[in-house]
Order: C-alpha cells, then structure tokens, then sequence
C-alpha cells in the first residue's frame, strides 16, 4: 500500500510541478530534458551501476525500455503543455482517462477476474473523469478555437499514449522482469528518454534557438528524483499484486486524477466548478469499488 501511495503523491507532484515551470518563465523542454538525465542519475545509484552496457542490448526487455523511453518524453512534454494551458486537472484526467485500456489488456490477456464491482467502478470512473475535466468558468473564457482544438486533440493523445504506457509497463513487468533486473530497465528506459531529449537540446544549442538555464537545470533535478521513483513505486505494486493488476492500475490513475485536481484546487487556486466535485466525489466511489471488486 506504501508503494501505491507513493506513485499517486510523486506522480502528482510531476503534473503540478509544471504550473511552476510555468510561473516562473521556465524553459519546458529544457527542464523535461534534465529530469531525464536527473532520472539516469538516480535510477544508476539505486541500481549501483549504469545498466546500459553491450550485455544489456541483448536483454529481451531492452527494446522495450526503447519504446518507453520515447514514450516518457512525448508524453511528458504533452502533459506540460496541457497543465500550463488548460489546468492540472485537465492534464491529470485526460492523462489518466486511459485507465480501461490496462484494465481490458489485464481482463483479456492475464484472465483475470471482471467482476462486476470492477465493471461498475471502470464505468464510474470515465464519468469521473469526464466530469473532472468539465470546462470551469474560467477555461470557457478562452478563446472557444483554442479551447476546441486543444480540448479535443490533448485528451486523445494522451489516452492513446498513456493506456499504450501503463499496458506496456505492465506487459514487461509480467514477461521479463524480476528483482534483479528491474532496476536496469528502468533506468535503461530513462537513458532512452535523457538520449532522444538530449539529443534534440544540443542540436537546439548549436543552432541558437535556444540558450542553456540553470534554473531550468535545478527545476530538472527537482523533478527527476520524484519522477524515477514515481515509476519505482508503481513497478514494486504491480510486481506484489500481479495476479490483480485490473485493480491496481485503475486505482493509481483514479488516486492521481484525485489528488492533484485537490492539490491544483488548494495551492495553485484552480476554480472547481459543481460538475469538477461532482467528479471529485464519484471518483472516490470508484476507487472504493475496482480496488475492492
């Protein structure tokens, strides 16, 4: 359970931390880019050594932190985007509106049990969502070409990407992971991500259309530690309640939706209109029912 509670709080505080990227006139992808190389650094101190070696290129699992790796950082930069443009809330929900995909992937392929409290809970929790993500009085002020476009393209990037992740995530661990290599494919994961990022930042630096920030760089370091662990905590559920991941991955999601639109609410002022708690309220029922389906 303390894993679990860890995933939803660091994973939240990534969302949230964008706002701040944003108030204080941050460059994003520089700050993206350095929590990845942030990540590297503190996954390979957990690990006790960097992993990517000539013997790690020939592991079944490498292609696939690969893939994750290029996964991290499109959807990292999408969520950014989304969190300083339309709210965190909108960016954790549309982020998390994937939830049914790892459930249906679970269900199907692990054949684990659908019962109906589970059912009832999935079903719950897209209206949840859906409700959390209504547009407040304030996004309504936005210029309504703006708010289309963003509104409907953001929201089905996201879902497409983040049920690709979280079912990819689950697949590895299920097939190719274990105590003693966990570890090297997370962080092989992150050096894809730090690679495809980095690479694109120094090319940015040569051509001047960007200039390096240090601020941008403690801003990176400040995330990439919560960041690693965030993916830490949830590969140590799914490891623990493999026979039940249906559960755990829809609960995760629902809990981060939660949290941060309460955090966003709280801290940052973010205005929750009546459908926002009613989406807030039944979320909580949701949980209630997939965690004890």
């Amino acid at each position: 359970m303390i894993f679990l509670i860890g995933s939803i709080i660091l994973t939240s505080y990534l969302t949230l931390s964008f706002k701040l990227v944003e108030r204080w006139g941050l460059n994003t992808f520089q700050v993206i880019v350095f929590n990845y190389m942030t990540c590297i650094v503190t996954g390979s101190l957990v690990n006790g050594s960097f992993p990517v070696n000539s013997s790690a290129l020939h592991q079944p699992w490498f292609k696939w932190a690969c893939v994750m790796g290029a996964l991290f950082i499109i959807l990292f930069n999408i969520i950014a985007f989304t969190a300083q443009h339309l709210g965190v809330a909108v960016a954790s929900v549309a982020n998390k509106l994937s939830l049914v995909i790892p459930f249906i992937f679970s269900i199907y392929l692990y054949n684990e049990r659908a019962t109906m409290y589970k059912i009832t809970g999935i079903v719950l929790a897209l209206i949840a969502v859906l409700l959390t993500c209504w547009p407040s009085k304030d996004r309504q002020k936005t210029p309504a070409t703006k708010t289309k476009s963003l509104v409907l393209f953001v929201p089905v990037l996201l879902f497409f990407g983040s049920g690709l992740l979280d079912t990819m995530l689950k697949y590895v661990e299920q097939s190719y992971l274990d105590d003693n290599n966990k570890n090297d494919y997370l962080v092989t994961a992150f050096a894809a991500a730090g690679f495809l990022g980095g690479l694109l930042l120094v090319t940015q630096f040569i051509l001047g259309k960007q200039k390096f920030s240090s601020k941008a760089l403690f801003m990176g370091i400040g995330i990439g530690i919560p960041n690693y662990f965030s993916i830490w905590c949830l590969v140590q559920v799914l490891k623990k309640y493999s026979e039940n991941s249906s559960a755990i991955i829809p609960v995760n999601n629902m809990g981060i939706v939660l949290f941060s639109t309460l955090a966003a609410w709280i801290f940052f002022k973010e205005k929750l209109s009546l459908p926002n708690w009613a989406g807030v309220v039944l979320s909580l029922g949701a949980i209630a029912l997939i965690a004890y389906g």
